[in-house]
């Protein structure tokens, strides 16, 4: 565990970006893999698995509770010095985890074709979808367990070593992924079945490696058997940080399905080039998300440890980083966006419509920036419901907007993405409002009234 109340701030987020940005790295050259040999497949291939794909926004969304609760609720505890109530949330939250997982693995193998037919643009692309996604769903539902081994040791600021599983098994992954989707020797071609395999292989090997270094390091919060059991309490606080941070992905789940939705008009072309050009774009990401996700551990422990001066460092840091970055990020999305997706697929119909979306889409780069590190600082606070409101406004906004011109027989593929732009410009001014209130109710207003010793960054 690290205490994160002390030390250059800036020093601190590179820290526990860096090795959180490697293990994303990772993870985004498997996706850049699986992409590779999955569009060589065809159209239909790359469409099943791009639409089958939005389901893992869904379960990210419920993994987003346990996520964003944990992180938040270990860093406030260990911020205050109270191990015995960090081991406690910890224990609660992986009881919770467990039962989704069963849950989730339920429902998903009895309900997913049914979603899959409503959205699928052909049959071709319904059964590459059901081949694919029965396969990776596994891979989906051990996200509860891992997602809360991994938030829990972030909030308590221990992060490398599970970057460092994380890493493994992508490497894993991407070593598994072109074997099984086509086939060496003895194993026979699986198709995109392959590819949810190999992710399933990747995630259960991750979780063998977490169980593996927790039973044999110390400096770990500690799993209690006698608290791996349902906690009224816990459970409250968990829901209330985290269900609105889930929320917000919950309503990415319900936009992406959306644009699925309003694709399937256009054909497969579109709506592959779509699932390529957003998975490049998540790719292109990866840094800024890093520090996202390390900012809000930084700022809870010095938060609840009343230093509030450097939970404005904090602030300040991570918004220079995220924007900066994010601008550097969209030039070439802008100005050259073909250089992409030509190794992705041959089809020309998908490349075009993958260009296209990312040309228009790195507009929003740069205020999507802001909207990542308003987030990290409400997760920091305990409030994550102004970012679900902003993501609802751009969220409803898009889809009430799509759906008119649709009525209208008006809708074409660059008014949906200009759309899209728009709405995502709406929530960065919407959700900077609201966090420079916040900051002046819970910072400056409590800064003045405390000593100047306990707002002096140490």
């Amino acid at each position: 565990m690290q205490d994160l109340t002390k030390g250059p701030i800036h020093k601190h987020i590179v820290n526990m970006a860096v090795p959180i940005a490697m293990g994303m790295l990772l993870q985004t050259l498997y996706f850049i893999i699986d992409l590779y040999f999955v569009g060589h497949i065809g159209g239909a291939a790359l469409a099943g698995v791009s639409t089958a794909g939005n389901l893992f926004f869904f379960i990210m969304a419920l993994t987003q509770i346990l996520n964003v609760g944990c992180a938040t609720l270990v860093a406030h505890a260990i911020g205050r010095k109270d191990k015995p109530q960090a081991n406690k949330i910890y224990s609660h939250a992986m009881f919770y985890a467990i039962v989704i997982t069963l849950v989730s693995l339920s429902l998903g193998y009895g309900f997913a074709d049914k979603y899959f037919l409503a959205i699928a643009a052909d049959e071709a692309t319904f059964k590459a979808c059901l081949d694919y996604f029965y396969w990776f769903l596994p891979s989906l539902a051990v996200q509860f367990v891992l997602t809360v081994i991994a938030s829990s040791m972030r909030g308590a600021g221990l992060v490398k070593p599970f970057m460092a599983m994380q890493m493994f098994a992508v490497l894993v992954n991407a070593i598994m992924s072109p074997v099984l989707i086509t086939g060496v020797g003895v194993i026979a071609p699986m198709g995109v079945s392959g590819a949810g395999f190999a992710s399933s292989i990747s995630a259960f090997t991750a979780l063998a490696l977490a169980i593996q270094f927790l039973r044999t390091h110390d400096n770990t919060l500690e799993l209690e058997i006698t608290n791996l059991k349902h906690h009224w309490p816990t459970l409250k606080q968990l829901l209330k940080v985290g269900v609105p941070a889930g929320s917000e992905l919950m309503l990415t789940f319900f936009y992406m399905a959306v644009i699925y939705w309003a694709l399937s008009d256009f054909g497969s072309a579109e709506q592959a080039g779509f699932g390529l050009g957003s998975r490049i774009m998540q790719s292109l990401f990866l840094p800024v998300m890093a520090i996202a996700f390390a900012a809000p551990a930084i700022a809870g422990q010095n938060y609840a440890a009343g230093k509030l001066k450097r939970v404005y460092v904090t602030y300040k840091t991570t918004t220079l980083f995220t924007m900066v970055l994010m601008g550097l990020i969209s030039l070439p999305c802008i100005l050259m966006p073909e250089i992409f997706f030509s190794p992705f697929s041959e089809d020309p119909e998908v490349i075009r419509a993958a260009t296209i979306f990312i040309s228009i889409i790195g507009l929003n780069f740069v205020p999507m920036g802001l909207v990542f590190s308003a987030s990290a600082m409400f997760q920091a606070f305990g409030n994550t419901l102004p970012s679900l409101l902003g993501t609802t406004v751009r969220v409803g906004i898009f889809c009430l907007l799509t759906a008119f011109y649709l009525s209208q027989q008006a809708l074409t593929i660059t008014t949906m993405w200009t759309i899209s732009v728009v709405t995502v410009c709406i929530q960065a001014v919407l959700v900077f409002t609201m966090l420079q209130i916040t900051l002046k109710e819970r910072i400056f207003s409590k800064a003045t009234k405390m000593r100047p010793a306990n707002t002096v960054a140490s």
